[in-house]
């Protein structure tokens, strides 16, 4: 006999949850992944906490799985170095290509941390990390911003290693392959949290 159970919760709730569960969620998937594609995609956006700016630092590969996220107070040449220096750290491989736009502290950062691979420089170019912004921001203005910068540190690194496990690239896949994909991915997610391990029937 299946059994069901159902539980009300409140927002709050499902906040403290995410808080303590998922950036050890989010750890688990990434030990999980591939190893990095040989092409980064660098780039930043602003954020705003507490009515302040902040900048996102995010680098994704040619597969658009997220390397690492950065939350930084400037743009310079010192924070581009600061994040070349944690994503070569972090993945622990050295790219083949990186891929930027035309903001000239990147590429003297670049030139200073990865002297030996090669940087493309060029705006139109770097539409895979600019992509790869978009579902968290729609995250962040559904949560009307962030309240502080250690609030967007955490929120924003747990929601990088989680959010594209579930959002395969379907529109270079056939049906069939996207389904098997889906279905690949929602058995790792049990495997992670323990889901799988819950016993069903009685």
């Amino acid at each position: 006999m299946s059994l069901s159970y159902n539980a009300t919760v409140s927002y709050g709730t499902v906040r403290r949850w995410c808080g303590k569960f998922g950036q050890q969620y989010a750890d688990a998937l990434r030990r999980r992944q591939p190893r990095p594609g040989d092409t980064w995609h660098p780039d930043e956006v602003f954020i705003k906490t507490s009515s302040e700016q902040r900048y996102r630092w995010r680098a994704v590969d040619q597969d658009g799985n997220v390397l690492d996220i950065l939350v930084q107070n400037r743009r310079d040449r010192a924070a581009a170095r600061r994040f070349f220096r944690r994503v070569l750290r972090t993945t622990r491989t050295m790219p083949r290509v990186s891929v930027t736009d035309k903001l000239r502290s990147r590429g003297a950062a670049h030139r200073e941390v990865m002297p030996s691979v090669e940087h493309r420089c060029h705006k139109g170019l770097n539409s895979r990390a600019e992509n790869s912004q978009q579902p968290t921001r729609r995250r962040e203005r559904a949560m009307k911003g962030f309240r502080g910068v250690g609030g967007a540190r955490r929120f924003l690194s747990a929601f990088g290693g989680i959010s594209p496990r579930f959002r395969p690239r379907s529109h270079r896949m056939t049906a069939a392959h996207c389904r098997t994909e889906t279905t690949v991915r929602f058995v790792i997610r049990d495997q992670v949290t323990g889901a799988a391990a819950v016993p069903t029937t009685a």
